[in-house]
C-alpha cells in the first residue's frame, strides 16, 4: 500500500494521510504521532515561526513556504487553504497535509474516540481488492446490511480498486463540506455473485478502539482499532481481568497508528520497563521508555497485516524486539515517521514530517515495515485461531 499523491494540482489535498489514517481506523494515525511525550498542547499548536529551527530543507522551511503562502493569499483575498496546501504539496513530504481549524478540531475528536462517519474498516487486497474487514454494531453501515468480507468497488461513483485506503477513507468521509452527520454517501458494492448499490447517511458514532473477548479456552482476544486516548489504561484492565497464567492475542490487524502515548501505555502493561522506541525530532535524538511493572509472563502473539502502521507497528516493533511477543500475519504498512502540527495564518494548521522512529534493535520502520516472525496470510478468524495454536507452544495455561 502507498500513501496518497500529494502532489494533485489544483485538486484539494484529500485530509492526507497524516490525519486521516486516524480516520481510517474507524472505516476500515500514523497521523497522530505528533502527539510525543514533550509535545504538550500548546506546542503542538503553536504558531509556525515560534518552533525551533531544523536543517535546511527540512519541516520548519515547509512550515515557514506555507505560511508565507497563506499570509499572501489572505492579503490577495485568496484562498490561504489553498495556497498553503500547494507549498506543502511542493516540500516533497509524503505525509504532509494541510486541515483548516475544523478539520483540526475533529482530528482532535477522533482522538477521544468520536467521529463522523459510516462506520466501515476496510483494507486493501493484494489484488488492489478493497475489502469491508469490520462494521461496527449499530453504524449506518451496520443498518444497510453491509458485512465483513464484502467488497467495496465505488465512493459516490468513483472507483476506488487499486487505491490506498487513505485516500479511500477520504472519500467515505467527504470533503470538509460535506462530512457532517446527515450527509448522503452511496457505495457500490459486493458479495459474491451479487452487485448492488447502498446510500448511507453518516453519522456521529464512537470507535471503540478496544475490544476485549475471551475464547472458550480461556485466551483473552484484545483488539486495538487505534491509539485513542485511554487505550494503554483499558489494555491493562483487560489484562488484569484475564485468567491467571492464560495467553493473549493483541489484534493490531488495521490499526492505523494514533497516539504514540497511548502506543508506549500499551508496551508498559507487557514490558517491565526498557526501551520501546528511539525517534528523532528535528534531528535531535529522543527515546520513549516502558513503565516498570508490566506482565512480562503472560504468553503474547501479536496479529498484524499491511494495515498495521505507525504507532502501532512501533508497538509491534517493541514487543518483537524485546522478544516479549511472537508476532504473525503479513508484513506491516511500514510508516515509521512523525509528524507535529503548526498553525498558519488564517486557521488553517499544517501537519508536517519532523522525524522517524526505530524500534529498541535500531531498526528503521519507514518504508520497510515489520516482518512477522510466522508468516500467515489467512484472514478473520482463521489468523486468530493460528495465534491461539501458537499460544498453547508458548505454554499457555488455558
Amino acid at each position: 500500500m502507498s500513501g496518497p499523491d500529494l502532489f494533485r494540482s489544483p485538486r484539494r489535498i484529500r485530509r492526507g494521510a497524516a490525519l486521516t489514517l486516524v480516520f481510517a481506523s474507524v472505516l476500515v494515525a500514523g497521523a497522530a504521532t505528533g502527539s510525543l511525550p514533550d509535545a504538550d498542547r500548546s506546542d503542538r499548536k503553536s504558531p509556525a515561526g515560534t518552533a525551533r529551527s531544523g536543517a535546511p530543507g527540512g519541516r520548519h522551511d515547509a512550515v515557514a513556504a506555507a505560511a508565507a503562502a497563506a499570509a499572501a493569499a489572505k492579503a490577495d483575498g485568496k484562498s490561504p487553504m489553498e495556497a498553503a496546501e500547494r507549498a506543502v504539496s511542493r516540500s516533497g513530504d509524503r505525509w504532509g497535509a494541510v486541515y483548516s481549524q475544523g478539520e483540526f478540531e475533529e482530528f482532535e475528536e477522533a482522538l477521544d474516540g468520536q467521529y463522523t462517519g459510516v462506520g466501515l474498516w476496510a483494507r486493501r487486497e493484494r489484488d488492489g481488492r478493497i475489502e469491508v474487514t469490520r462494521v461496527q454494531s449499530g453504524s449506518p453501515a451496520d443498518d444497510a446490511g453491509i458485512r465483513e468480507g464484502d467488497r467495496l468497488r465505488t465512493v459516490d461513483g468513483e472507483q476506488v480498486d487499486g487505491e490506498p485506503v487513505t485516500e479511500v477513507v477520504s472519500l467515505l468521509r467527504g470533503d470538509a463540506q460535506d462530512a457532517a452527520a446527515g450527509t448522503a454517501v452511496t457505495l457500490g458494492l459486493e458479495r459474491g455473485t451479487r452487485a448492488w448499490r447502498e446510500t448511507l447517511r453518516r453519522a456521529r458514532l464512537s470507535t471503540d478502539s478496544v475490544t476485549v473477548r475471551r475464547l472458550a479456552d480461556g485466551a483473552t482476544v484484545i483488539r486495538i482499532a487505534a491509539f485513542t486516548r485511554g487505550v494503554g489504561a483499558t489494555v491493562r484492565t483487560a489484562v488484569r481481568q484475564a485468567p491467571a497464567g492464560s495467553g493473549i492475542i493483541l489484534d493490531l490487524r488495521g490499526n492505523s497508528g494514533g497516539l504514540v502515548t497511548e502506543a508506549t501505555a500499551t508496551a508498559s502493561v507487557f514490558l517491565d520497563g526498557g526501551l520501546v522506541a528511539t525517534y528523532d525530532v528535528d534531528g535531535r535524538q529522543r527515546a520513549l521508555h516502558a513503565e516498570l511493572g508490566g506482565d512480562t509472563t503472560r504468553p503474547l502473539v501479536a496479529l498484524v497485516d499491511g494495515g498495521t502502521m505507525s504507532a502501532a507497528e512501533l508497538l509491534t516493533g517493541a514487543l518483537q524486539d524485546r522478544g516479549r511477543a511472537v508476532v504473525l500475519g503479513t508484513r506491516t504498512f511500514g510508516k515509521g515517521s512523525v509528524q507535529m502540527p503548526s498553525e498558519l495564518p488564517g486557521g488553517a494548521v499544517a501537519e508536517l514530517t519532523v522525524g522517524h522512529y526505530r524500534t529498541p534493535s535500531g531498526r528503521s520502520v519507514d518504508g520497510h515495515g515489520i516482518t512477522p516472525d510466522l508468516d500467515v496470510t489467512v484472514p478473520g478468524e482463521a489468523a486468530v485461531r493460528r495465534a491461539r495454536t501458537v499460544l498453547g507452544g508458548l505454554g499457555d495455561a488455558s
